[in-house]
């Protein structure tokens, strides 16, 4: 003989209530590293330098967030500074040949 009733399936499990939405927070940005690409954007190559160098070290140890804008602002300052001295030497070798120059026919 068969059976004809169908198989018992079991029904689901009630749905847990849904917890509420919780939100990460937000990340924390290095202010030094902010401050070293704003100071290199501005032209202020040296303090661009010194404050890359202090974000990414305090970067290191909180990891906070800011490390390409620690670099993009150590290279612009390392750019402006190179610059500056190729202009400085320019204009001196250009002040230097012109005492030089005799004029005289």
């Amino acid at each position: 003989m068969t059976d004809s009733t169908p198989p018992v399936v079991p029904e689901p499990a009630p749905a847990a209530p849904a917890a509420p939405m919780s939100y990460a927070p937000p990340a924390k940005w290095n202010v030094l590293s902010i401050i070293s690409l704003v100071t290199a954007l501005v032209g202020i190559g040296l303090a661009a330098v010194i404050t890359g160098h202090i974000a990414l070290s305090q970067i290191k140890k909180t990891r906070e967030q800011g490390n390409v804008l620690a670099i993009i602002g150590l290279i612009l300052g390392y750019l402006e500074i190179v610059g500056g001295l190729i202009f400085f030497i320019i204009w001196i070798a250009l002040f230097a040949t012109a005492g030089a120059i005799n004029y005289s026919y």
